[in-house]
């Protein structure tokens, strides 16, 4: 019986010499060491068969091969998994000696800072900001506001159409009649957004752009409100010396209306480039809420009145920034935008 732990004993270490992984030495182990079919625990098992005489050597032997595998096992596990550990600390090795590489960092879009430029003065000036959908009935895009069918802005070489009563907003105004929907006066806030209109893109136009729209509903608002709260804006936007001036013009939902521009903050008024010699830079539309749209949403003309005005973004962000053509503005060339990173 001796000899059988020893034949076993020299397999063993035959076996041992083999193993070059730390998964050849899990198969090693089970094939010795398993209890359901591990040739030591076999030998275990046959120590009750043998003959009494015999019994205490042959258990005796047994119990030393089973320490002798075990504690092979365990110092060949030990060696392996420092050989494992070896490698792979080569193989991640870092030279601290190399010189770092700079991480980019992202930034805010022009139209992004722009956006937030213009809500953070007008949120000072005790405006909220409101949101609406970009996708728009026809009659919160063009009935609610006073615009009859038949009339130009609702054809379709102007809007763009998802179906017959279905396009996409053509002005934040429709943001201006559902929270006049919602809420009662007095009402004081702006509308930033995306709009869109069906415009063949060049450097002034472009079929997707950001707009604004601003609205105040109160007891006794008239036009001097109006011009008051956009010389402030104007004056916080471009500076103290900057001036504005309003010329009479014709918007269906409001009565009076008027365009507004504002003094070159380039040239201060002397005539630029920027201004293209004029002096003055065109701001955008606004009025006088007209009646027929506050009567629309509920609120009594009789009552309450109130102005609205609306500024281009992308143009305001292309005058500031010197950008000669807005379609720049969404090509994600990063040569471009990386510009305004500082």
């Amino acid at each position: 019986m001796p000899e059988q732990v020893e034949t076993l004993k020299k397999q063993f270490q035959t076996d041992l010499a083999g193993v070059k992984d730390l998964a050849a030495l899990s198969a090693l182990r089970d094939k010795y060491m398993g209890r359901k079919s591990g040739l030591v625990h076999a030998l275990i098992k046959q120590i009750g068969r043998v003959p009494p005489e015999e019994r205490r050597a042959f258990g005796q032997a047994v119990n030393e091969l089973k320490t002798y595998v075990e504690s092979s096992l365990e110092r060949l596990r030990a060696e392996l998994e420092a050989h494992a550990q070896a490698e792979q600390l080569e193989r991640e090795r870092v030279d601290i000696t190399l010189p770092g590489l700079r991480p980019r960092f992202g930034h805010l879009h022009p139209i992004t800072r722009m956006r937030q430029r213009i809500e953070d003065i007008f949120v000072a000036m005790g405006y909220t900001v409101e949101d609406g959908p970009e996708v728009e009935t026809s009659f919160y895009n063009f009935d609610a506001l006073n615009i009859p069918p038949g009339h130009p802005a609702r054809e379709a070489q102007d809007t763009l159409y998802l179906s017959s009563d279905i396009a996409l907003r053509t002005q934040t105004s429709t943001v201006q009649i559902r929270t006049m929907e919602r809420r009662r006066p007095p009402l004081r806030i702006i509308a930033p957004g995306k709009v869109f209109r069906r415009d063949t893109p060049d450097p002034t136009h472009n079929p997707m752009f950001y707009q604004v729209e601003g609205l105040t509903v109160d007891r006794n608002i008239h036009m001097g409100h109006l011009k008051g709260t956009l010389q402030e804006f104007v004056r916080r936007m471009f500076g103290p010396d900057a001036k504005t001036r309003f010329r009479p013009s014709y918007f269906p939902f409001v009565e009076p209306g008027a365009e507004v521009d504002y003094s070159c903050f380039l040239c201060r008024g002397q005539g630029c480039r920027v201004c293209k010699g004029a002096g003055w830079i065109e701001l955008g539309g606004c009025g006088m809420v007209h009646p027929k749209v506050l009567r629309g949403v509920g609120i009594d003309p009789e009552e309450f009145t109130g102005f609205a005005f609306g500024l281009g973004i992308d143009r305001m962000a292309a005058l500031i920034y010197g950008i000669d053509d807005i379609r720049l503005l969404y090509e994600n060339d990063t040569r471009f935008l990386e510009q305004f990173g500082l």
